[in-house]
C-alpha cells in the first residue's frame, strides 16, 4: 500500500493564501537582493582567487585539522581553510590570494610545501595550485551565465509543452528559487563556490520537476472540468498531487540532513544549498507557480482539444466544488 503523509480526499484551500504568499516572497526577495548589494556573497577562492593545497597523512592517520590550521596561521595567512577532502587521510587547505604577481603566490605555495611537512611529522604536501583573477572572474562569468541558460531552457521547454502563461509562471518560480538562495548565502555567510553553482542547477531541475507535476494535473484537469471556476480547479490540482509533494520532498531531505550532518565540511555547503532549495522550491511551485497561472489570465479554450468536444469520457459539466464545506 502507498504511504501517504496527508489524507487522500484533502481540501486545503491554497488559493486563499495566494496574496500572502506573494507579499511575503516579494518581502525576501527585496531583501535578498538588498543584501546581496550591500555585502554581497562570502565568495571562495573559485570566484576571488587564491591559493589551493593538498595534503595527506600517511599510513591513512587524520588529518589533524586543529594543528594544520594553527601552523597556517603561525606562518601569517590567517583565516585560512582547512577541511576534509575526500578521505580522513586528506586536506584541502585555502589560502586567500596573498599581496604580489603570480610569482609571490608561487613563494606561498612553496613555503607550505616546506615548512607545513616539517611541523608535522606524518603529513606530506600533494599537489599547490594558485587561481588567479582573470581566471576566477571568468568562473563567475561562467556560473552566471550556467544559470541564465538553465532558466531560459525551461521557459522554452515549458512554453511548448504547455502554454506561455505555464512557462513564465514557471520561470519566475525558478528565478524566485535562485534568488532566495543566493539571499540565504548572503544572511548565512556560508562560502559560495563552484559547487553551490552545482547546487543551484540542482534546485532549478527539483524545482522543475515539481511544478511540471503541478501543472500536468491542473491541465489536466482543465480539460476534464471544464466548467469548474480557475482558482477553485487549481486547488483541487495541488490537493492531488500534495501528498506526492511532500513525500518526494521529504524522503530527499532526509539524505541531505545525513549528509549536513556527517559528511563533513567539505559539502556542507552544497548539502546546505539543497536543504534549502529543496523547501524554497516545494513553496514556490504551490505558492508561486501556480496562483501565477491566475495572475496571468489563463484560458481554458487554448487547453481543449477540439477533438475531446466529442468525448464522451470527458465531463464537461461542472463537478460538486469540494471547497464549498470549508
Amino acid at each position: 500500500m502507498l504511504l501517504r503523509l496527508v489524507p487522500e480526499n484533502t481540501k486545503i484551500n491554497f488559493m486563499a493564501a495566494r496574496k500572502v504568499a506573494i507579499v511575503f516572497s516579494a518581502i525576501l526577495l527585496v531583501a535578498s537582493i538588498a543584501l546581496f548589494a550591500v555585502q554581497s556573497l562570502n565568495y571562495g577562492i573559485d570566484f576571488k582567487g587564491g591559493i589551493s593545497v593538498e595534503v595527506q597523512m600517511e599510513g591513512g592517520k587524520p588529518v589533524p585539522m586543529e594543528e594544520v590550521r594553527q601552523v597556517i596561521n603561525d606562518m601569517g595567512y590567517v583565516g585560512a581553510s582547512v577541511r576534509e577532502f575526500g578521505r580522513q587521510d586528506d586536506a584541502m587547505i585555502r589560502i586567500e590570494r596573498q599581496p604580489g604577481d603570480a610569482d609571490a603566490q608561487g613563494a606561498v605555495i612553496q613555503r607550505v610545501r616546506e615548512e607545513l611537512p616539517a611541523a608535522i611529522p606524518g603529513l606530506t604536501f600533494l599537489d599547490g595550485n594558485f587561481i588567479s583573477p582573470t581566471v576566477s572572474e571568468e568562473l563567475k562569468r561562467d556560473g552566471t551565465l550556467a544559470v541564465t541558460i538553465a532558466v531560459i531552457a525551461v521557459l522554452i521547454y515549458i512554453w511548448f509543452r504547455f502554454e506561455w502563461q505555464f512557462g513564465l509562471g514557471a520561470v519566475v518560480a525558478l528565478v524566485h528559487d535562485v534568488l532566495l538562495t543566493v539571499g540565504f548565502f548572503a544572511v548565512t555567510r556560508l562560502e559560495f563556490n563552484l559547487s553551490i553553482i552545482a547546487a543551484i542547477l540542482t534546485i532549478i531541475g527539483y524545482s522543475l520537476n515539481d511544478t511540471v507535476v503541478v501543472y500536468d494535473r491542473i491541465r489536466e484537469n482543465i480539460r476534464k472540468f471544464r466548467k469548474l471556476p480557475m482558482d477553485e480547479l487549481i486547488n483541487f490540482s495541488l490537493n492531488q498531487t500534495l501528498s506526492r509533494t511532500l513525500m518526494t520532498s521529504l524522503t530527499t531531505l532526509l539524505a541531505l540532513f545525513a549528509l549536513f550532518f556527517l559528511g563533513g565540511p567539505a559539502i556542507q555547503g552544497f548539502t546546505a544549498a539543497m536543504i534549502w532549495g529543496i523547501v524554497i522550491g516545494t513553496y514556490s511551485s504551490i505558492f508561486i507557480a501556480s496562483p501565477l497561472l491566475l495572475m496571468f489570465n489563463l484560458r481554458r479554450e487554448a487547453m481543449i482539444i477540439e477533438d475531446e468536444k466529442d468525448d464522451p469520457t470527458v465531463d464537461k459539466s461542472r463537478p460538486s466544488n469540494p471547497f464549498e464545506q470549508m
